[in-house]
């Protein structure tokens, strides 16, 4: 991913905490020279100094046999993003977007089903603990589990290479940078909502 440097993000904790709240990515992988991609909840867990992706897929979904033949895997996370327009810089300009990305490159493995039972539990307490009725591992009944665990591949990607863009109009003075939020809250779209108040937040840091 091009990053210029005003747009490069290197801290490991602010990068994690990014993937972990925007968890929906992508994997890419190519078989026979075209790419495929898969858009699937995915964790980021730390193991000692190594970070993996975790997540399952279909067993009918034909990517995860191409872990094996892939060198690297590619997992992709987006956060808010938002076109600017140039009409609210002081002096002439051309348009753009501000975007969050964060890209991961890995070799992926295949899970034994004990992990995979882990993974899963570990996922559903993550997403169902502070439901009224949380639906947890534990409370589903062995029949379903393995009737779907049958239906499910479980992967690992141990990360090699992390790239990280936080495209917030960084390079703007502090005029345009306030005039870019406030135009950004007046549009009306929920993405651009967001991206005002990213922006926002980052200045008070």
């Amino acid at each position: 991913m091009y990053i210029p440097k005003y747009f490069k993000i290197t801290d490991a904790n602010e990068i994690s905490e990014f993937v972990k709240q925007n968890s929906f990515g992508t994997i890419v992988t190519t078989k026979k020279g075209k790419p495929i991609a898969t858009h699937l909840p995915l964790e980021l867990r730390k193991k000692d100094e190594d970070y993996y992706i975790t997540g399952h897929m279909a067993y009918g979904n034909p990517q995860w046999r191409t872990f094996e033949t892939n060198e690297h895997v590619l997992a992709m996370f987006q956060g808010p993003h938002a076109y600017i327009s140039s009409s609210w810089y002081g002096h002439e300009n051309v348009p753009t977007w501000n975007y969050q990305a964060v890209h991961m490159y890995g070799i992926a493995s295949i899970l034994t089903e004990e992990e995979l039972k882990q993974e899963l539990t570990m996922t559903l307490q993550k997403y169902e603990q502070h439901r009224e009725n949380p639906v947890l591992w534990e409370t589903l009944s062995s029949h379903l589990l393995e009737s779907e665990l049958k239906g499910i591949v479980g992967f690992k990607i141990k990360v090699s290479e992390i790239q990280a863009a936080y495209k917030l109009s960084q390079n703007r003075n502090e005029t345009d940078y306030m005039n870019i939020v406030d135009n950004l809250q007046n549009e009306g779209n929920p993405n651009s909502k967001q991206m005002a108040e990213l922006m926002e937040k980052r200045l008070i840091k």
